[in-house]
């Protein structure tokens, strides 16, 4: 089978073995997979390791075939992959054998991958294949975000930096359709446009005075993935006794910040990653329940997914890049 994938230190389309399903797995041909930030960062953590590894979290496709003691799925069916593995009910924090898939196991990037059997769910009638093949990590990761950890509720503010990324992209329509009021930022006028377009009432240039633009907003809720940029920057304008998340750090991944203020202001800081497939299910209830659609930023062939590399490296996008298979 094709398969794009990292080895000795460079990123390559190739050839591996088609997989076989063991006990308990099933092998999905897959029809489209989605980019994730996440798989910029795996080649450098890997460095020079000579055994290939597909990349790639997210993914949707056609079961193949299954293995012994597969009794709730059958061939033919078509699925998405949920990429939080092994983390099925709700908890404050992930189990011990927790991992994303796509290191160390084969991701999607591929013609075929071979899965759990427990990491599928169905996929939704209405969404195409390159719609449900985005909709795994980046949608799980903002409910849980939003949700969860954010407690956010029905006439709160949230306040979302950057907001191109597939995980704003789908935080926007899960705020707004949650009855929340929803500000982004972006340093691009299309993006902040384009923001606007799927909910956001509010889009600030990221270089502008925010907490003077903000002047009569109070904001409950921030959930940031930008890092050491902004973190300082969106404590000002939360409101005391309010609740930061964090997600991810596109910049630096160290932040300095006055201890002093932030005790006397009572925030409330909160860590997150991915979910458990119980909030997964909820989220892909949520999105059907309000007809929420992945933002589709670009398709690419598996044989340039080099090139949507680069569109996400270069934060060219708004919404998910998708490669199709």
């Amino acid at each position: 089978m094709k398969a794009f994938m990292h080895a000795a230190g460079q990123m390559r389309l190739g050839e591996l073995e088609d997989p076989s399903p063991g006990m308990g797995e099933v092998v999905v041909a897959l029809k489209a997979a989605g980019l994730n930030r996440r798989d910029l960062m795996i080649p450098g953590r890997r460095g020079d390791e000579s055994k290939p590894l597909v990349l790639g979290s997210d993914g949707a496709g056609v079961i193949e075939s299954i293995g012994a003691d597969v009794t709730d799925w059958s061939i033919g069916d078509e699925v998405i992959i949920n990429p939080s593995l092994r983390w099925f009910q709700k908890s404050a924090a992930p189990p011990e054998k927790f991992d994303i898939l796509g290191m160390p196991d084969h991701g999607t990037f591929a013609e075929k991958i071979v899965i759990s059997a427990e990491q599928l769910e169905k996929k939704p009638e209405r969404l195409s294949w390159e719609e449900s093949a985005v909709i795994g990590l980046s949608v799980l990761t903002g409910y849980r975000a939003l949700f969860t950890q954010g407690d956010l509720k029905t006439g709160q503010t949230v306040f979302i930096p950057g907001a191109g990324s597939g995980v704003a992209t789908f935080m926007i329509q899960l705020a707004k359709s949650a009855g929340a009021k929803v500000i982004v930022t972006s340093r691009s006028e299309a993006k902040r446009e384009s923001a606007r377009k799927i909910g956001a009432d509010i889009a600030l240039d990221t270089n502008s005075d925010w907490v003077a633009e903000l002047q009569g907003e109070t904001i409950d809720l921030v959930v940031e993935s930008v890092g050491r940029a902004t973190f300082n920057r969106s404590l000002q304008v939360l409101k005391k006794g309010g609740k930061i998340v964090i997600f991810g750090a596109t910049t630096e991944d160290t932040v300095d910040f006055n201890l002093r203020s932030f005790f006397y202001g009572q925030y409330q800081l909160f860590g997150t990653t991915m979910g458990s497939r119980e909030e997964l299910r909820a989220a892909l209830s949520f999105i059907e329940l309000h007809g929420i659609r992945p933002v589709i930023d670009r398709t690419f062939p598996l044989e340039e997914a080099e090139e949507a590399f680069e569109r996400l490296k270069h934060n060219e996008q708004f919404g998910k890049i998708v490669v199709s298979i």
